[in-house]
Order: structure tokens, then C-alpha cells, then sequence
């Protein structure tokens, strides 16, 4: 009588469902770009979605996986124009397939040494980049937020000192735009510093944040009781996809001696381009940074890559020790769970790898290159619009827009009901943002296969439910 072990490992039948799995990804890759793919989304309300899987009776994996597809956004889809998230690379996917049928979690060395030894390989390979030197460090976690979270702890272990062991005894803070994406806000208030542990600068009319202002905003802190530790640059705002100064940053904390870090979870990938990486002059001061590969690197997620300048800095975030797994005290750069949150933590360095070793790093620019160009191109048609504008001129794939309206309150009412229109119709995958009280709607465009056409559809669908809007 088989076994469970016969019926679950078989190596035919992985076989067999592996290259019929391939069949059907490939088609639905290709049905994406060729138009056949009618929908991005078949929107459905969140608990009808649920009554359909507590009621489903698919067995057949095949089968189970074609309604999971058709289900769910179609992120190869042309007209997805919606989050930050990457229309992956399918070498990237087959990587992240190696990862995870090797599943070594890449605590210690000798769990996964391969990995290990990659990751530490593919921080090499990127960080002169950012103009970090032989003495600049970093691993990879688990997204932009646990990311984000790992570069505060490192800059309260170094700029003050004894917290880990003693507890928190005073007040502290950092620095961020009042545009600066949430997870900041989340990583100070899982600090335990409340309300007064982090200090939003207001941006300027491009959004971006008003530096002169950092002096002013530091004093106010010390008049209350608050150490600032640093400020975070936002590379870009997640928002508008507008670039704080970092020169400017790196200044003021340079002067103050602050912690900068820079969240260029977004926009990071622009050190790879020739045409675009003066957008992060100032970035080689940081005294960490963090990009999500997951978003402009056109890798799956969840993957984030975490930098120091001072690669002892790296070894600074986590200081409890584990000596059943770490066997030695060091700073070891092959045991990663000494440095990140996670202790189980997949190949992810990996998919990367691949595909700068089979396409070249260059490619990575041209991404850049590319869906920046887009992003313009998407600007230049909506101002062409006489009942259209822009929130501002963009500076990077991220486009906020709307319909024109004199009356304030009507206008946001009217293009929040459009975006849900077009999201309802599934035609187009696009969200909406509040800039200054005023709502647009957003596109972030990700697919290097959406083309200028496909914005043209999108804006003449806008206008014809501009017109078709009736006000309640």
C-alpha cells in the first residue's frame, strides 16, 4: 500500500504538474501581451470572494491554480496601473522556484551556503552603486517595512547606545516628510515612542520636503525633551513619486551628527541608470538605505536589500546571542540571523543574482529608463486634456491626476467615483491618493509592456465617465 510519502514526493508527477504548470503560466503571459486577456481585474465584493473559496471543491491542482489565476490582478496586464509591485521577470520567478524547492533557511551558513555566499556576492556587486566603498555592508529582508524598521533599530543601537539592554529612558525621534511612506510612522510607534517619536516635516508645492525647515523642527524637539536620533529621505514618496534633497539632508545630519537613512524602497534602482541617477545625488552619505527589489528591480516579492555605509554597522541592530546556532561571537558575515529579523529567510538573493549574471546589471537601468520615460509620457497626455491635470510633474513612474472641477468638494467626489468605476469595470487597475486635501487618482505604472496606447484608452474612459457622473 503506498505511502503518503509515495503520493506527495513523487518525482514523475512533480514532473508532469511542473511542465503543465509552465504551459499555463506561459499562456497566461502570453494571452496578457498579446490583448487576450480582456480583464485586469473581475472585481468582486471581499465577501463574495470568500463564500466562493469556503465553498470550493476544487481537488486537481492544475485546476485549483487556473482559478486562482483568473480570480485574482493580473499584474502582466497592460492596463495595471495600480501598486508598487513588480511585473516580475519569469527567470526571476524560476530563481525564486529554486529557492524555494531547496527551502534552506539562511540563519547560519551551514544551512544554506550557497545562499548565504550569494547574498553576501550580490551585496558586493551593487553597492559601489550607490557610492558605498569596500567597508559598506548589507543583507537582504523580508520588505521594505521590516527593512525600514531593521535601519531605525541600527540607528538607536548606534546613536543611543545601551537601549537594547536597558530599556528606553528617554525620548526620542526621527525626522521624516509628511509625505514619507506609513511604515516609518509603524517602525518609531513599535519603538514604543509614541506620538512624539516622529517629526513630519511639510513638504513644498512639488511635495518634496522642505529642508530649510529641519533646523527650526530640531529645536522645537530639544524645547520639548526630545533627542532626535535622524532624519529619513524619502527616494521617492510613495504618494507623488517625488524625491526628497538628499544633499540636503545629508548636510543638516552631518551638522547635528544624525543618523540619514534613506527610504529608496521605490526609486533606489535609479543608481543603475545613466540618465536618471542624478536623482540620487547625496545618497552616497546615507548611513543606510533600503530598495525593494520587488518593486523596480522587476523581481517577486518578498525582497529587500539593506545597505551601510559602515558595514560594521550591520553587526549593531540585534545584539542578543544564540549559541546554539551561532557557535562563535564574532561578526561573522555568513551567519545572516545575527543581523536581520528574520531566522528562517528564504533564497531571495537568488532570483537577483540570476538575472544580473544572464542580463547584465545595464539591464536594470534600462528598466529604470524605460518606466520613467512612461510615466512622462503618461504627464504629457493628461495635460494635453483641458478638463485633466496633474498633482505634479513627475519625476520618476508614479502619475497623480484628475478631472478639473471649481468646486473642490465635487471634484474629489467625482474622481474618487471614477477611479471605483474603473476598478468595478476591471479594464484598468489604477488607485487614488489625497495630495493637500485634493484626491487623484494614481497610476504607478510597473509593466514594461504597457504602452502609450493603452493610456490613451485610459484617459478617454475617464472623460467618458466624467460625463456620465451624476452628483448625488
Amino acid at each position: 500500500m503506498a505511502t503518503y510519502i509515495d503520493h506527495v514526493f513523487d518525482p514523475e508527477e512533480f514532473r508532469k504538474t511542473g511542465h503543465a504548470l509552465v504551459e499555463i503560466l506561459a499562456g497566461h503571459l502570453e494571452s496578457c501581451r498579446n490583448g487576450k486577456q480582456e480583464k485586469v481585474i473581475n472585481y468582486t465584493r471581499p465577501e463574495d470572494e470568500l463564500e466562493y473559496w469556503h465553498n470550493y471543491k476544487g481537488k486537481d491542482p492544475l485546476e485549483i491554480w487556473q482559478d486562482v489565476i483568473s480570480r485574482s490582478t493580473q499584474s502582466y496586464h497592460p492596463g495595471y496601473m495600480g501598486h508598487q509591485v513588480a511585473t516580475t521577470a519569469p527567470l526571476a520567478n524560476f530563481a525564486g522556484l529554486v529557492g524555494l524547492h531547496l527551502n534552506n533557511g539562511l540563519a547560519v551558513y551551514e544551512v544554506g551556503p550557497a545562499g548565504n555566499a550569494i547574498e553576501k556576492w550580490l551585496i558586493d556587486k551593487i553597492k559601489p552603486y550607490f557610492g558605498y566603498d569596500t567597508f559598506s555592508d548589507g543583507f537582504l529582508t523580508s520588505g521594505g517595512t521590516i527593512a525600514n524598521l531593521t535601519t531605525l533599530l541600527c540607528a538607536r543601537s548606534v546613536k543611543a547606545p545601551g537601549v537594547w539592554k536597558n530599556g528606553t529612558k528617554e525620548k526620542y525621534a526621527f525626522m521624516v516628510s509628511e509625505e514619507a511612506h506609513y511604515c516609518i510612522d509603524r517602525a518609531v510607534r513599535i519603538m514604543g515612542w509614541g506620538d512624539d517619536g516622529i517629526i513630519k516635516i511639510p513638504v513644498d508645492e512639488q511635495f518634496k520636503m522642505q529642508t530649510d525647515l529641519l533646523p527650526e523642527y530640531l529645536e522645537k524637539a530639544k524645547q520639548k525633551g526630545v533627542q532626535v536620533l535622524g532624519v529619513v529621505g524619502s527616494f521617492p514618496t510613495t504618494s507623488t513619486g517625488i524625491h526628497d534633497n538628499l544633499e540636503a539632508i545629508a548636510a543638516f545630519c552631518k551638522l547635528h551628527s544624525l543618523w540619514f537613512h534613506v527610504d529608496g524602497a521605490h526609486g533606489g534602482p535609479a543608481v543603475f541608470s545613466e540618465k536618471h541617477n542624478h536623482l540620487t545625488n547625496g545618497i552616497q552619505y546615507a548611513d543606510s538605505i533600503i530598495v525593494d527589489a520587488h518593486k523596480m528591480m522587476i523581481n517577486p516579492g518578498l525582497a529587500t536589500i539593506v545597505l551601510f555605509k559602515d558595514g560594521n554597522h550591520s553587526f549593531q541592530t540585534f545584539s542578543q546571542e544564540a549559541s546554539y546556532l551561532f557557535g562563535r561571537h564574532d561578526a561573522d558575515w555568513y551567519n545572516y540571523g545575527k543581523r536581520t529579523m528574520e531566522c528562517t529567510k528564504l533564497m531571495m538573493s537568488l532570483r537577483l543574482m540570476t538575472m544580473i549574471q544572464v542580463y547584465g546589471i545595464e539591464m536594470l537601468g534600462a528598466h529604470i529608463d524605460h518606466m520613467y520615460q512612461l510615466g512622462k509620457i503618461l504627464a504629457e497626455k493628461v495635460t494635453e486634456r483641458p478638463n485633466m491635470e496633474i498633482g505634479v510633474v513627475p519625476e520618476s513612474n508614479i502619475v497623480c491626476y484628475r478631472i478639473k472641477e471649481n468646486d473642490q468638494e465635487l471634484a474629489n467626489r467625482k474622481n474618487s467615483w471614477i477611479r471605483n468605476k474603473l476598478l468595478e469595470e476591471g479594464d484598468f487597475f489604477i488607485v487614488q491618493t489625497v495630495l493637500k486635501n485634493t484626491v487623484f487618482m494614481r497610476s504607478a505604472i510597473m509593466n514594461p509592456m504597457t504602452t502609450p496606447e493603452v493610456f490613451d484608452r485610459l484617459l478617454d474612459r475617464i472623460e467618458s465617465l466624467n460625463y456620465s457622473f451624476s452628483n448625488p
